[in-house]
């Protein structure tokens, strides 16, 4: 899923809804948060966006990836958590 830095409240919500339903069908998902231009020297932002959509899916999720700079974007992977409990079972 790839999100632009300025990316409002109701467009994130609107992506984050999609990011649920793939979880919940047991995929992994990668998520990017580009920056265009000048943005790059707001790095923080980026990275508050990214620990902003952890937190909010809070324990349902496991990062696989820790958000990390690769070029002009952050990308980080998450899955869901209950994956690793049905896999176990």
């Amino acid at each position: 899923m790839r999100l632009g830095l300025k990316i409002g409240d109701h467009d994130l919500d609107v992506k984050l809804r999609k990011v649920t339903k793939f979880l919940e069908d047991g995929h992994k998902v990668k998520m990017t948060v580009f920056f265009r231009g000048r943005e790059m020297a707001h790095k923080d932002i980026g990275f508050n966006l990214a620990q902003r959509i952890i937190e909010r899916f809070g324990d349902t999720i496991a990062v696989d990836q820790q958000p990390q700079m690769a070029g002009r974007q952050i990308i980080f992977v998450i899955r869901s958590s209950n994956n690793a409990k049905a896999k176990d079972s």
